[in-house]
């Protein structure tokens, strides 16, 4: 069920789709996307005709992903089931894709071990994106946060209604964020399922150093999806960097 309900809720946040598609214009294809999940940003890529591959360790998030590809769909999403950081395929990307902050939710040496792994795989004049939540920002969000209601869906496979909250932890070195979905049928009853992630507070130019450490240059640093400069306010850390 947790894949049914990551899928329906974040399926209400599309304000990146645009800058994800734009880059792949910009590139060409195939394209490469790693942490896919359920297909949030890989099936409107290949929706707009590109060869895609999207790589995930969760089996449930691909097998859900799957099921509901559009058997029209062309060309259809290669998937495959692997850790993002231990990855090995027989080709190369002129664009490699991680969006999500997922690559924040990894510690140090995961983390540069992804890293090697996009170097490997980006071509010669390849480019790879990744969006993460801006550290300064993490920093200072106070270290336990009241359980508040954030949103609320239909989820499509039953028709109930479900209702998000989330609350959270930080230490210096993290921030933990739980979501809980509570699922309300009409008898009245209710139904929760719980979701946790950490995203790591490292400085901005940590993760600068660990790509040019993994043979990467940064090439453009944006502080949103509209590409603006990235500052201490801004929301997001997004990296452009190329081979």
């Amino acid at each position: 069920m947790l894949p049914e309900l990551y899928h329906a809720h974040l399926s209400h946040h599309l304000e990146d789709l645009p800058f994800w598609l734009e880059l792949a214009a910009q590139a060409g294809g195939p394209i490469l996307e790693l942490g896919c999940g359920t297909g949030r940003v890989l099936v409107p890529l290949a929706q707009a005709g590109y060869r895609t591959v999207g790589i995930d360790h969760d089996p449930g998030m691909l097998n859900h992903l799957q099921e509901n590809l559009d058997p029209l769909l062309q060309p259809k999403p290669s998937l495959i089931t692997a850790d993002i950081s231990q990855f090995s395929l027989a080709k190369q990307f002129p664009l490699i894709i991680l969006p999500c902050n997922t690559l924040s939710t990894f510690g140090d040496e995961r983390r540069r071990e992804c890293l090697r792994c996009v170097r490997r795989h980006l071509n010669s004049e390849g480019m790879f994106a990744v969006s993460l939540p801006n550290p300064e920002l993490l920093s200072h969000i106070p270290s336990h946060g009241e359980v508040e209601f954030e949103d609320e869906f239909i989820l499509p496979q039953t028709g109930n209604p479900v209702q998000v909250s989330s609350s959270m932890r930080r230490t210096r070195r993290s921030l933990t964020v739980t979501w809980n979905y509570d699922l309300l049928f009409p008898d009245g009853t209710v139904e929760r399922m719980t979701m946790e992630s950490s995203q790591m507070i490292i400085p901005a130019k940590t993760y600068l150093e660990e790509l040019k450490a993994a043979g990467l240059k940064m090439d453009r640093l944006y502080g949103d999806f509209n590409r603006s400069a990235f500052t201490v306010d801004s929301p997001n850390l997004i990296i452009l960097s190329t081979g």
